[in-house]
């Protein structure tokens, strides 16, 4: 049967959840894991690593653009996984030491590959898959450290740790397989590394939450002070704090554009170890705490000085919106008012001009009529005699004619002007 055009990632999304599946580990196996965080520039150096060590033991390398490889070397199992923010490097042997921890699993691989690892080191766990692992060798080997404990899978396995750093570098995971089949044994084993890791990426926003916090407290300080001068504030004071306001919008956007991936990767990366603990599926030891306990009693509280650091800025900044909008209508308002003072002042000084325009006018048909008149005396002086009045009367007599028509001619020189202006 002839199928529709098939989408161009139809097969890369369908076997996503496939994706870096968990190995099945039987008991005993020896486990050391690594996870360095990644920027930009040791993305594709991380990769070009491994591909290194693949070819060093004669193994097909991971691809170009490959972000999880897998392969048996010899002396020991690797595999390699990238993510957004690091990457992370398990590695495996079958069989048990003399004593557990004695002789982890990456004590196998050169020792010159691992320290050229690209990225900064967040996590470093050895983990011992033992096929009978009792709580009284949990305590010798934990020694005086408090032990976090519990029977995992509705009680077929148990797994023990302190989730402490050792002198070696490591911290230390003991787990029970008992009666987990190798594919259940390899998930629990994932689960509690993959807890480990979020647990420490998640807490990577702590120390921005608290750096940020000191900073958090000055601006609602600054924004205190901006608010109640604003208060009584002149016309003259509204562009300062106008300007004071604008700074501090732009420093906390800044602060809150380079700190909000963090704090909401710390949210995605909590969840994650929620979900993980929670398919652990634990049973209480007695007088052990389980991983949930210890998880929660410790990483909830710094989750949620993260998720109240962002809520904190997240306020102060609409907070400095709604300051700054009420400034701005106040300094809108300032400037209606100046506008209106100076539309006032022009229409003070065009009455006035049209005061002493219709003073000139007045003087112009003044002067007008008196130099016409003197055009009528002049006219007048020969047709004297052909009339009974004298010069003299004839001027006087066409003084008020004269002045009518000039005085009706700017008449309707003015009608005439306002028509075109109202056109």
């Amino acid at each position: 049967m002839k199928l529709p055009t098939e989408h161009a990632r139809r097969a890369e999304l369908n076997y996503e959840v496939h994706a870096r599946p968990p190995d099945a580990l039987g008991a005993p196996v020896r486990v050391s894991y690594l996870a360095l965080l990644l920027d930009g520039s040791t993305r594709s150096a991380a990769r070009e690593h491994v591909r290194n060590l693949a070819l060093r033991y004669g193994v097909t390398p991971p691809g170009e653009t490959a972000n999880h490889f897998a392969a048996d070397l010899g002396a020991f199992r690797i595999k390699w996984e990238q993510h957004t923010e690091f990457h992370r490097v398990t590695f495996m042997r079958d069989g048990a030491a003399e004593r557990p921890f004695s002789e982890p699993a990456i004590a196998a691989v050169p020792t010159d590959w691992v320290a050229a690892l690209p990225g900064q080191l967040l996590v470093a766990a050895d983990l011992e898959l033992l096929p009978d692992a009792e709580e009284m060798l949990a305590l010798e080997l934990f020694g005086s450290n408090q032990l976090v404990g519990s029977m995992v899978q509705g009680g077929r396995g148990m797994a023990f740790t302190d989730f402490r750093i050792g002198s070696h570098g490591f911290a230390r995971f003991l787990v029970h397989s008992g009666s987990m089949s190798p594919v259940q044994a390899g998930r629990n084993v994932q689960r509690l590394l993959e807890i480990d890791t979020y647990r420490m990426m998640a807490l990577l926003a702590v120390p921005v939450a608290r750096a940020l916090g000191p900073s958090l407290t000055a601006w609602e300080g600054e924004l205190a002070e901006i608010a109640a001068r604003l208060v009584e504030a002149k016309p003259i004071d509204e562009p300062v704090l106008l300007a004071r306001l604008t700074r501090l919008a732009a420093e906390i956007e800044k602060e809150e554009a380079a700190t909000r991936y963090r704090f909401s990767a710390a949210a995605a990366y909590y969840a994650l170890v929620q979900r993980r603990i929670a398919e652990l599926r634990e049973e209480r030891i007695e007088g052990l705490q389980t991983f949930q306990e210890f998880v929660e009693r410790r990483l909830a509280p710094a989750m949620d000085t993260c998720q109240a650091t962002a809520a904190r800025q997240e306020a102060l900044s609409r907070r400095v919106a709604r300051v700054t909008q009420l400034l701005s209508t106040r300094v809108d308002i300032t400037r209606e008012e100046q506008n209106r003072d100076v539309l006032q002042s022009m229409n003070r000084r065009a009455q006035l001009q049209l005061r002493l325009q219709r003073t000139v006018e007045g003087l112009s048909v003044a002067a007008i009529t008196y130099y016409i008149v003197g055009l009528v005396g002049y006219v007048c002086q020969p047709l004297a005699p052909l009339t009974p009045f004298t010069p003299d009367t004839l001027v006087a007599l066409s003084i008020p004619a004269v002045l009518g028509v000039v005085a009706l001619a700017l008449a309707r020189a003015r009608r005439r002007l306002k028509l075109d202006e109202d056109d």
